[in-house]
């Protein structure tokens, strides 16, 4: 039982790489779309700054009734930037009130998947409200978001099957409307008049505070190991019949200069890691979650049980 503790320590001291795989877990926002659900994982342990901007806007209200009014297939869909509004002669699009600008935090590489700020050209720190999610590997080649601009600040990722719904929007066609909107997406446009229903709108925005994320196989924590210490871990799922056992990614383990309020907890007496509650799908969080060590040499923890969800 001792081992797991040996294996935080010594990682604790490893330096943060940029272009791991991210599976960090952390805040989560489900938006719904006319298109279809797609849900984020905020990193804000790695990108604080940027993630609780992001957050003020969805308190304000700023995304619920927005749109996607950019779309660049291959490449880049965003949105933030516009929200339809009631006016005299009915609705219409109306640009988001911004706060002021933000630092930098470029971390985490642009891939795809991966939500990042836009900005100002030749201004790195210039992000406001408007955000993209990357549709391909945008690390490389003349789309290198990477080293443009001082890095193009990756906050977080789509999770469960949002990319699903993400694609479908990269998919619908791009229509020059002028202005603000010369790459914009729409929904059986005539060519003719747009309106409100040919738009990709967001209907609904939703913050899920769960300790960690369960998505593709891997479940994604912040955990304190009693040791007044704490880490961001992924144990991925290596079985499932007859029981579910989960193995500690060790290459993916990150040391936290803080605790964060809502973090799981590993007894090294018991052997037993809590989590208090794991968002599943976009619609199922479950509680008190209970695993026990069973294999310290190669750090496997199997689940003894949990509370159904909503």
């Amino acid at each position: 039982m001792r081992l797991i503790l040996l294996y935080f320590k010594i990682l604790s001291f490893v330096s943060f790489i940029f272009f791991t795989p991210i599976t960090q877990a952390n805040s989560v926002v489900c938006f719904n779309t006319n298109v279809g659900p797609f849900c984020i994982e905020l990193f804000e342990t790695r990108t604080p700054i940027t993630a609780t901007n992001f957050l003020n806007y969805i308190t304000t209200d700023a995304y619920t009734n927005g749109i996607i009014h950019r779309s660049v297939p291959g490449f880049v869909i965003q949105g933030g930037g516009f929200k339809i509004v009631d006016a005299a002669n009915g609705k219409t699009i109306a640009p988001v009130n911004t706060f002021a600008p933000i630092v930098n935090e470029f971390r985490i590489s642009n891939t795809r998947g991966t939500v990042a700020m836009a900005k100002l050209p030749e201004n790195p720190d210039s992000a406001t409200s408007q955000w993209f999610v990357n549709l391909s590997d945008n690390n490389q080649g003349q789309r290198n978001l990477d080293t443009q601009n001082s890095g193009f600040t990756v906050f977080g990722r789509i999770i469960f099957d949002g990319m699903n719904t993400i694609d479908a929007i990269g998919k619908l066609p791009v229509t020059n409307l002028g202005g603000n909107f010369t790459e914009i997406p729409t929904i059986d446009f005539n060519g003719s008049n747009v309106l409100v229903s040919n738009l990709v709108q967001i209907n609904q925005v939703e913050v899920i505070n769960a300790t960690g994320v369960f998505s593709d196989g891997v479940l994604s924590f912040a955990v304190d190991i009693g040791t007044n210490e704490a880490f961001e871990v992924n144990l991925r799922l290596i079985q499932d019949n007859p029981n579910l056992v989960f193995e500690l990614d060790i290459a993916n383990i990150t040391p936290l200069p803080t605790k964060p309020i809502n973090i799981a907890t590993f007894s090294s007496s018991t052997g037993i890691l809590y989590i208090p509650s794991v968002i599943v799908t976009s619609t199922n969080t479950v509680r008190n979650v209970q695993m026990q060590l069973t294999n310290t040499q190669l750090s496997q923890f199997t689940l003894l049980n949990f509370d159904p969800g909503n």
